[in-house]
């Protein structure tokens, strides 16, 4: 399969210039910050997610408790 389908048609070869050009702005050194920062907002998202799902949920189980 020549281009991955979750990009959109993007085939490998811009996938490769793609990382070289983050690779010279960033440098080797600040990659791996940068990817923990990605990875702690991902999972700071995640849980805001599951504390509005709970919020939501919360008051809808009151109400059947109380019928």
């Amino acid at each position: 399969m020549n281009t991955l389908l979750f990009l959109g048609g993007i085939g490998w070869q811009e996938i490769v210039i793609i990382a070289l050009v983050v690779l010279l702005l960033f440098g080797g050194k600040k990659i791996p910050e940068l990817m923990r920062g990605i990875g702690s907002g991902v999972r700071s998202f995640k849980e805001g997610l599951n504390d509005v799902k709970s919020e939501v949920e919360k008051p809808v189980n009151n109400k059947k408790e109380e019928e």
